[in-house]
């Protein structure tokens, strides 16, 4: 069984015990770490593609060690302008040991958010009641706006009782 996973902006495609170099994630040396950016899981029949990602699926992982990657030079130069520059730069990587493959989440986690879910359907909608127009008419005050040489400002009027 194989997976396509993505970390740090690139795809890699991992088994299991498979050791991998990705960009720097946090963790020292035997942390465990999940990459749930799953996008396809193959292996046994058909091929498993995700719209991106597959919803569920994790692929666990151990990390071995930091480490840094090679130092690479990094040289430019505009010719007849006297102008050179030189730098380097050296990535820093983890490894991480690919431990096992799963298409779809553990029962516990399964079963903790199927036990959430119907406790909110089990509360009672509460319908509201129709709102009286002829009532809420009476007590409403009318508003005017008096417009005046400096500015404008909006007066109520007095209740109006029918």
């Amino acid at each position: 069984m194989y997976a396509v996973i993505r970390s740090g902006g690139k795809q890699y495609k991992v088994s299991k015990d498979d050791v991998i170099s990705v960009e720097k994630l946090i963790g020292e040396a035997g942390d465990k770490v999940n990459l749930n950016e799953v996008l396809m899981i193959g292996g046994k029949g058909d091929p498993i593609v995700g719209d991106p990602v597959i919803k569920g699926a994790v692929v666990n992982a151990e990390v071995v060690e930091q480490t840094r990657a090679e130092k690479i030079i990094v040289f430019k130069k505009k010719r007849r302008h006297n102008y050179r520059r030189k730098n380097g730069h050296q990535q820093h990587l983890t490894m991480l040991k690919i431990v096992d493959i799963k298409e779809k989440e553990t029962k516990k986690a399964a079963a903790v958010k199927t036990d959430a879910a119907p406790e909110k359907e089990k509360a009672p909608k509460k319908e509201k009641a129709p709102v009286k127009k002829a009532a809420t008419a009476e007590k409403t005050t009318a508003k005017k706006t008096v417009k005046t040489d400096t500015k404008t400002r909006s007066v109520k009027k007095k209740k109006t009782e029918e």
